[in-house]
């Protein structure tokens, strides 16, 4: 058994598979040509404020999901079962998304939000923190590693302790934007993503593979 391994639910998380997971999810490069469209022609401490107050924002969001989603399922009804298939499809959906570059606002905004955001002064809390950032897809993987972690408050500080590496990566990668927009090009950031969405794919899939084997184990 690896020293790695934090917990068991079917499947064996560990430290990098969170990781992976959360950093794909975020898609940081992802992220990199939309902010240099909403933010072209804009000052670098423009920039600056934005990056920092969206990733923020963003960080806020996803911890008041995490402390009331759970509450949520359970007002709803909804089993761990059934939404790690739910959130599952909807990752597997967000990885076609990646995989052949579309724009259907569950990784992005759409057409109309993105003209919208354009005439905005302040692009952090819409469409930076949301969707770009704290998406559906961002979401629906932070409920599913805590409620991999059944509530032990160490594997909790795990989950969240890697979701801000990752946030703090993202802030890094938003800051050096217009570097890596030169270097990369539109491009090569969406050759990264498309890399990315395939091992999302995978993870989508054991997903739903866990979320069924749960719900036979409880049906049994």
């Amino acid at each position: 058994m690896r020293s790695t391994r934090l917990w068991r639910t079917g499947t064996c998380m560990n430290l990098f598979d969170i990781f992976l997971t959360f950093f794909v999810v975020i898609d940081p490069i992802g992220l990199v040509p939309m902010f240099g469209a909403l933010t072209a022609g804009a000052s670098d401490e423009y920039r600056r404020r934005m990056a920092v107050k969206g990733v923020l924002i963003a960080a806020l969001v996803l911890l008041f999901f995490a402390i009331v989603g759970f509450a949520l399922l359970r007002i709803l009804g909804i089993g761990l079962g059934a939404f790690r298939i739910a959130g599952g499809i909807l990752l597997f959906l967000l990885a076609i998304d990646m995989v052949f570059a579309r724009h259907s606002g569950l990784r992005s905004t759409t057409k109309r939000e993105t003209e919208e955001a354009r005439g905005r002064d302040d692009i952090s809390v819409f469409p930076l923190a949301i969707p770009l950032i704290a998406g559906p897809g961002a979401m629906t993987t932070l409920l599913l590693m805590l409620s991999a972690a059944h509530g032990r408050p160490a594997e909790v500080g795990v989950v969240l302790g890697i979701l801000g590496a990752v946030l703090i990566m993202a802030l890094g990668v938003l800051l050096l934007s217009v570097r890596i927009l030169a270097w990369m090009g539109e491009t090569g950031a969406n050759v990264v993503t498309r890399l990315l969405g395939v091992l999302l794919t995978a993870l989508a899939v054991q997903f739903v593979l866990t979320g069924i084997q749960v719900g036979l184990l409880r049906s049994s």
